[in-house]
């Protein structure tokens, strides 16, 4: 593991640091239309006080970490509002001074909280098509332009002072390795890889996950490697096999239970009882999970909740 491991005075004193929830559905909750292809991005643009608004509701429920709200902000995705390169990465850097500004005024509240990191956000090239890609992998880029795509904002949240980059919703063996390739040219950088699957044992493209750890493995920037937007009961599994294949801390933040259906475009039940993040919190745990959150539709209650059991 990186030496200098942002993540490393948490872990000392705790069993596991907890992580906020989702940004997005949280601001569709607050009566944002994220029906667009740049989702939360559009925030940034149009209301970016809300997200601070939510950045700063996740750490007064106990959230140790803000992710920002650049998931899908490029300025390959701006071009099509019109906005050049330098207009993009002034747009990823207020992701970044949003969630910086929510810290800052959460820690004048409560000076005795302890440190709080800002993770800056780095979705994947799935993630700018708009297509559900992300769940897939199944978009082929060589290794340059895999980095053209993802250098900008990667530069614009190092610069922006993230405390450590969060590679999340990854979809894509061939796109994890070029990311991290790219971060070796900016040795300061640190980051937690995750992905979504396609079952308990393989990512989303079908790599098997314990090959996946092994070709990642060389990265010491890589700080934690796991999982995330993925279903909630899918998550201990996955976690378990993992655990066999790597050292690093695991992360996961999977979604709320709920299911997502493409055609209505709303958020069901599937007639089970619906378990929140805290009572999978043993299980994951045991897996060997350290860094614990939510993602689509969790709310700042279940992050409280697990904070409750930290």
């Amino acid at each position: 593991m990186s030496l200098n491991n942002p993540l490393t005075p948490l872990l000392s004193q705790q069993p596991f640091v907890v992580l906020d929830g989702a940004l997005a559905t949280e601001l569709e909750a607050r009566g944002c239309n994220l029906a667009d292809s740049l989702w939360s991005a559009k925030v940034l643009m149009e209301q970016p006080e809300l997200i601070y608004a939510v950045h700063l509701d996740y750490f007064r429920a106990g959230a140790q970490c803000a992710i920002t709200a650049s998931y899908q902000a490029t300025p390959a995705g701006f071009a099509a509002r019109g906005l050049d390169e330098a207009q993009s990465r002034a747009l990823i850097a207020r992701s970044v001074a949003l969630a910086r500004q929510a810290r800052e005024d959460f820690l004048k509240e409560q000076p005795d909280a302890g440190p709080r990191l800002v993770a800056g956000s780095v979705g994947p090239y799935g993630a700018y098509l708009a297509d559900g890609s992300e769940y897939r992998g199944d978009y082929q880029l060589t290794d340059a332009q895999f980095a053209a795509f993802h250098r900008p904002r990667v530069e614009a949240l190092l610069e922006a002072g993230v405390d450590l980059l969060a590679c999340e919703t990854l979809p894509s063996l061939a796109e994890a390795r070029a990311l991290a390739a790219l971060l070796a040219q900016y040795p300061q950088a640190r980051a937690w890889f995750s992905f979504t699957l396609r079952d308990s044992e393989h990512i989303s493209d079908g790599s098997p996950l314990a090959g996946v750890a092994a070709a990642l493995a060389p990265y010491p920037q890589i700080v934690a490697l796991g999982i995330n937007c993925v279903p909630l009961e899918d998550a201990s599994a996955a976690l378990a096999r993992l655990h066999d294949a790597t050292p690093l801390p695991l992360v996961v933040y999977p979604n709320s239970g709920e299911q997502y259906d493409a055609v209505s475009k709303t958020w069901r039940h599937d007639g089970h009882v619906c378990h929140t993040l805290s009572h999978h919190l043993d299980a994951w745990r045991a897996a060997g999970a350290a860094l614990i959150g939510g993602c689509c539709r969790t709310t700042p209650a279940d992050i409280a909740a697990l904070n409750a059991r930290r």
